[in-house]
């Protein structure tokens, strides 16, 4: 290369461009962290943590103001709040929630001055119908929330459940914009994002394949669940590491006040759980110490051999393995599902609002057919969280040291085993600095992961990686309001060490209170991950889940020899929507998406030869309208959702649509309270759904086996057929799903904190046969789950 003056020039000026780039980058988060300090130092800042007073239990959502003020905020899912920006003076601050009765306390604020307080609030003894505070109503305004659901546990218990045991796993798919592939091995597709483009978090932590392969449970325990943030495209900066969506879980404190627990049964599994205090929490305040354990285990394998017999037939799993009969093998077994999950967690808070959380947990999950296949996962893993509020600062810091091991194996007839093993360790620190109708928000994590992964296909050819990657990120947003405006700008820098490659994500939030029932809210960003799964997407079912880092060799854009601008996986979204309060207690959402999805990896799993490529690229889109309705009130709640959307692929030879595109689904959702004390429940779920495309066949043939000449008579022989597909990948559609499951629960009351649940259950109520797929060699048909009624009994003391 000849370097001319009119080279260099350039050179030079991109060089300046480029430096001049990375001061703003830096400049930019110091000027606005000088600004916040300077607000703050001219006023004082009155921040501190609400309670249950009977359990120590934060109240989320709750709203805290200083009366004759407009000055005031909601609690988070800690209960923490943040005044920031008042004028010195003495105030009383009053703390309301909905049931509760308000507390009215005295506050005293100087110039630069801190006041920190803690409030407990009791359950209300007459339940007022006339409140008018809606938290989340209020927190609709404050926030942008766009393709952001936040669940909780008493929503998870509303839906009627499988086995009466509520679960995350079936509340996800009731969510607008979540598809579940099905009811064994169904994975969660979350506007047109594969499950490894989802990132599941369990108090900040990477969980890998969440779900058991029932399809029906997690391994998360629904009572130990404080919330769910569920965030479907468009999330700012403090998250990355995937390119579709984020399931953020946090756990709860064990009760601070009182020791208690919960045991249950049901004929798919039975589960413990106890809490209580080692340093009680005073009623005057003061410092706890708490801890919070779990554990669950199923026994479909055992109770299907006399309850679900006709859920093991030939109709439910037909499909055989050489010469022994899957029917025969299931008589013996049962349904093949087991799992057992363990969760612990100690929690000392101090009295100031300062956390600190030590975790562990160890999930297990098996599916065994004698012969065919056993397949078994274990993911184990623990770390530290904490809170810390400092006494004399405007900051908020919060922060996480965890590890974690997973590990799958399958072994099949074909005697082929696979293997997958991720470790990982993972350190971040979050910073929150309040100020005047807004905050600053930044932080860094550092993650480490090393991957063994090995498996041959069906040519015997062999794929293993053993590597180990690091990936580092910084990130700020800002959140401001100005007037009727909530500004929500933020920026992530990525660093891929085993790629040598710097990502830099720009994202973008907006919401427009347009009137006091009319919101607008805008959502985008860059994204990039480096992690691969094994789960191809192509596979109807696919039980052995495993993962892999990105390639380190050459990569090629999709369908040629060019290579490709980098090894790592891009998306970018746009997302638009409205709100609407359509009265006090009727609330519709609407977002219409666009993820372009401009470089996906997948293993090359139709490798020919050991030169031939291990991975391979290709792009995608996913786009849609999600609609939802809510009406809640005293006794009922309503919920129905619909999605319009499609979800391609292009693999450079053609463009497809994808195994888990459902051009609609729709869920409606009842939950009714009734009785004396409204001790009964009754609930309705109904989900429907277009059919998911399938590759039609086109023909077949006799599978010769060339490789044995001497003995194959290859013009008299009988040999196993191959099938011929059509050369449009998924060019068919199979025909629509739908299912109702209902539920009637009871309550017990036996005095003082005791009580009992029964709940009466029925999965598939009216025994719709919804196709899976079918056998393309003996086209026998192969159904989802039957109909399946259930009875669990709950204590709780």
């Amino acid at each position: 290369m000849t370097l001319n003056n009119a080279t260099f020039a350039r050179l030079l000026h991109t060089g300046k461009a480029s430096l001049d780039k990375m001061k703003l980058k830096f400049l930019l988060p110091g000027c606005l962290l000088l600004f916040a300090g300077w607000l703050s130092a001219q006023n004082g800042i009155v921040r501190g943590n609400v309670f249950d007073k009977e359990s120590g239990e934060p109240i989320i959502y709750g709203t805290v103001r200083l009366l004759n003020t407009s000055l005031g905020a909601n609690t988070d899912v800690e209960g923490f709040f943040a005044i920031p920006n008042v004028p010195p003076g003495s105030y009383q601050l009053v703390a309301t929630y909905v049931g509760y009765d308000s507390v009215v306390v005295d506050v005293s604020v100087k110039a630069g001055g801190i006041v920190f307080k803690s409030i407990y609030l009791n359950a209300a003894a007459i339940e007022l119908g006339g409140v008018e505070i809606s938290a989340r109503k209020e927190q609709a305004r404050a926030d942008v929330q766009i393709s952001k659901i936040t669940v909780t546990t008493k929503q998870i218990r509303s839906l009627p459940s499988t086995g009466g045991e509520p679960d995350i796993a079936q509340y996800l798919p009731v969510l607008p914009g979540i598809i579940s592939s099905g009811d064994q091995g169904g994975q969660l597709y979350i506007r047109g994002g594969a499950p490894v483009q989802n990132r599941i978090l369990l108090d900040g932590m990477t969980i890998y394949n969440p779900f058991h392969s029932i399809g029906f449970f997690s391994v998360f325990e629904t009572e130990a669940i404080r919330s769910v943030d569920v965030l479907t495209g468009g999330f700012n900066a403090e998250h990355g590491g995937r390119i579709s969506a984020i399931v953020d879980i946090k756990t709860r404190e064990g009760n601070r006040k009182n020791f208690g627990g919960i045991v249950s049964a049901s004929p798919f599994q039975g589960k413990v759980l106890l809490e209580g205090p080692i340093k009680k929490l005073k009623d005057t305040g003061g410092g706890s110490t708490s801890f919070l354990l779990t554990g669950k285990h199923s026994y479909l394998d055992q109770t299907s051999k006399v309850l679900y017999k006709y859920a093991t037939d030939t109709s439910f799993y037909s499909f055989a393995a050489g010469d022994t009969s899957l029917a025969d093998v299931l008589k013996d077994v049962g349904l093949p599902f087991s799992f057992t999950d363990l969760y612990g967690k100690l929690s000392f808070i101090g009295d100031n609002g300062s956390k600190l959380h030590l975790f562990g947990f160890n999930f297990t999950d098996r599916f065994s057919l004698p012969n065919i296949a056993d397949l078994e996962w274990t993911n184990t893993g623990g770390g530290a969280n904490f809170t810390l509020i400092p006494p004399n600062s405007n900051i908020l810091i919060e922060g996480l040291a965890a590890g974690s091991g997973y590990l799958i194996g399958l072994k099949e007839s074909d005697g082929r085993p696979r293997t997958s093993a991720i470790n990982t360790f993972t350190v971040n620190m979050n910073f929150t600095s309040f100020h005047d109708k807004g905050e600053v928000n930044y932080g860094f994590d550092f993650t480490g992961f090393n991957t063994d992964f090995a498996f041959r296909n069906a040519l015997n050819i062999g794929f293993a990686q053993k590597d180990f990657n690091t990936e580092i990120a910084g990130f700020i947003k800002l959140k401001q309001q100005l007037g009727n405006i909530v500004f929500e700008p933020g920026l992530r820098m990525q660093y891929f060490a085993s790629q040598s490659d710097m990502q830099i994500e720009p994202r973008l939030g907006v919401k427009i209170n347009i009137s006091e029932g009319l919101r607008f809210k805008f959502a985008g960003g860059l994204y990039s991950q480096n992690l691969i799964s094994t789960v191809n997407e192509l596979d109807v079912v696919n039980l052995f889940v495993g993962f892999l880092a990105g390639p380190e060799r050459s990569l090629f854009k999709p369908a040629s020899t060019e290579p490709a601008a980098d090894r790592l996986q891009h998306a970018f979204h746009a997302i638009a929507g409205l709100e609407i309060d359509l009265g006090k207690n009727t609330e519709l959402n609407v977002e219409p998406y666009y993820k372009g999805f401009t470089q996906l990896i997948s293993i090359n799993r139709n490798k020919l030869s050991s030169a031939d490529p291990d991975f391979e690229t290709e792009t995608g889109r996913a786009y849609g309208i999600d609609f939802s309705l809510r009406h809640e009130v005293k006794d009922l709640y309503l919920w129905a959702t619909y999605s319009l959307s499609y979800v391609d692929r292009d693999d450079g030879r053609q463009q497809y649509f994808t195994v888990f595109d459902r051009r609609h689904n729709a869920n409606f959702l009842a939950t009714y309270n009734f009785g004396k004390k409204r001790l009964w429940e009754a609930g309705l779920r109904w989900n429907l759904g277009s059919g998911f495309p399938f590759t039609r066949t086109q023909g077949f043939y006799q599978n010769v086996n060339f490789q044995d000449l001497l003995l194959t008579d290859v013009l008299t022989g009988n040999f196993p057929l191959g099938t011929i597909l059509s050369e449009k990948r998924n060019d068919g559609r199979l025909s629509y799903y739908h299912r109702m499951d209902i539920s009637l629960k009871r309550r017990f009351e036996l005095g003082g904190t005791s009580k009992i649940d029964a709940t009466l259950s029925v999965t598939n109520a009216y025994n719709r046969e919804n196709i899976f797929f079918v056998d393309r060699i003996t086209n026998n048909r192969v159904n989802q789950l039957p109909i399946l009624p259930s009875l669990a009994l709950t204590y709780s003391f």
